[in-house]
């Protein structure tokens, strides 16, 4: 399926959340709520009855009460993350640094404070690597490790400076940093979207890999986009998540023009999309892998959607693989069987870490009497004791299932008690977890499943997890295959 312009459908859902009353939303889970249906939803008429069951409005309210919650209490947290900000660059250039004892009048400037950069903490470590593995395995493995520690480079600030990420891939790593910057998105009229693109000369000079930065903990919009449950229908029936296209590039103007005229800001889809070309352009042996941790996970698969779309043979026949950590679901059925087929077609291996009871990989819900979310591809899953498996779909899928309460509690806890005193005791201080990775553990007790999809959960099931390719390639192809089911 490729065209020059891709068409949106006028069949989508755009929730509400800044317009809706919380009394609204209330009365909307009521019997008689659906009266209050269009205050909290755009959608067409002969639409509206497919919303009005139980829960179809469950699932709207979840979505719209958690927006706005966010929504009221972003000032505060924005304050607070700037305040925790001076403490940090304080600590940074006076404490670590050994430089405590400096004229007043320096105190206040941190215009030129960054943090230390040590190679040990983004080192990449396999598992198992010795002589008696395959080379299929040994691949696997190293590029797992790669794309995780990727993903989480792309979480590093570079706004201002990109010199930590050049740092860590040209000199820790041995690669070479082709380019890293902040995208444009039209609905929030800011650059919010962040990739990296590296060339791995260290191994393979003919691989180039693409990250996606991923929902940030600081970020309210990130976690906004995250729980926002609309949807846009493309050409046909396949349903894409509203805010996962925005991220990437679409446009408010003219949607998703194979090429942009004249644009007035950087899009990630395309320019990314030109870097690729330009690569296949001038090497004929080059391959591509596309990554990406959380929101990250969903616009790496995003981007190999829309070079479907717009018919880009070239690059897809080049994506070697598609690697993404605690990915949340990104479209509809339909949207599901066409990458299952575009995979295929292309040959590009997907591999969907989950870990545990990490809450992002399980929404946004498919309870959507007309748009059902789903996973496709199987995924490659971790216990709380990183112990992985290849699977048809995670455990647990419906997040609110009481049976896996219990259970949720119990990983929170042991997860808290591992990073906080098992981990760094065990492995080395060097592990000892950040202060927003121990308030997000501190969360997960009380919500349990924000703390498993902490960024560090998936670079260590990638060091020291235990898991290793089915050496029956049929079996593989089996899960590349699968489309998740309802519950």
């Amino acid at each position: 399926m490729g065209s020059n312009e891709i068409q949106l459908n006028e069949n989508g859902l755009t929730l509400k959340p800044d317009k809706a009353k919380v009394r609204d939303v209330l009365e909307f889970l009521l019997p008689s709520g659906s009266r209050k249906i269009k205050k909290l939803m755009e959608c067409p008429d002969d639409q509206i009855e497919l919303y009005t069951n139980f829960k179809a409005r469950w699932t709207i309210s979840v979505s719209i009460l958690t927006q706005k919650f966010l929504s009221a209490i972003a000032s505060l947290f924005t304050i607070l993350v700037a305040f925790w900000s001076i403490i940090q660059k304080f600590c940074y250039k006076y404490v670590l640094a050994a430089e405590f004892w400096v004229a007043p009048s320096r105190i206040i400037n941190f215009t030129d404070v960054q943090p230390r950069v040590r190679c040990s903490d983004w080192e990449l470590l396999v598992p198992d690597d010795n002589a008696d593995m395959n080379s299929h395995d040994r691949d696997f493995k190293y590029y797992s490790a790669l794309t995780i520690m990727a993903s989480k480079l792309a979480y590093q600030d570079y706004s201002r400076s990109a010199s930590i990420v050049e740092f860590v891939v040209n000199d820790c790593w041995q690669m070479k940093l082709i380019d890293c910057r902040n995208f444009w998105n039209d609905f929030q009229n800011k650059a919010t979207t962040h990739a990296i693109m590296f060339e791995n000369t260290h191994k393979d000079p003919n691989v180039t890999v693409i990250a996606f930065r991923g929902t940030s903990v600081l970020d309210i919009n990130d976690w906004m986009v995250d729980l926002d449950f609309s949807w846009f229908l493309l050409e046909g029936k396949v349903g894409i998540h509203s805010g996962f296209m925005q991220a990437l590039g679409y446009q408010k103007s003219g949607g998703w023009p194979k090429e942009l005229t004249d644009p007035k800001h950087e899009f990630a889809y395309y320019f990314l999309r030109q870097n690729l070309r330009e690569i296949a352009k001038s090497n004929d042996n080059a391959k591509f892998i596309i990554t990406g941790h959380s929101l990250g996970g969903a616009l790496a698969t995003l981007f190999v959607t829309l070079l479907a779309y717009h018919n880009e043979t070239i690059l897809l026949d080049k994506i070697q693989a598609v690697y993404t950590f605690g990915q949340p679901r990104v479209g509809n059925q339909s949207f599901a069987q066409f990458m299952v087929d575009t995979f295929k077609t292309h040959d590009i291996k997907y591999y969907r870490y989950v870990y545990s009871f990490d809450l992002v990989p399980r929404i946004p819900f498919h309870s959507l009497a007309n748009f059902s979310y789903r996973h496709f591809g199987g995924c490659v899953y971790f216990d709380v004791f990183y112990n992985g498996k290849f699977l048809k779909e995670q455990p647990n899928t419906n997040y609110f299932s009481l049976i896996w309460v219990i259970p949720k509690y119990l990983s929170a806890d042991w997860e808290f008690i591992r990073s906080l005193i098992i981990t760094p005791i065990v492995k080395g201080r060097k592990y000892f977890e950040g202060f927003f990775t121990i308030m997000e553990r501190t969360v997960g007790l009380v919500i349990p499943g924000i703390s498993a999809h902490v960024c560090s959960n998936y670079v260590n099931l990638t060091r020291w997890g235990n898991i290793h390719l089915p050496p029956d390639h049929h079996e593989l192809l089996k899960f590349a295959h699968y489309i998740e089911a309802d519950y």
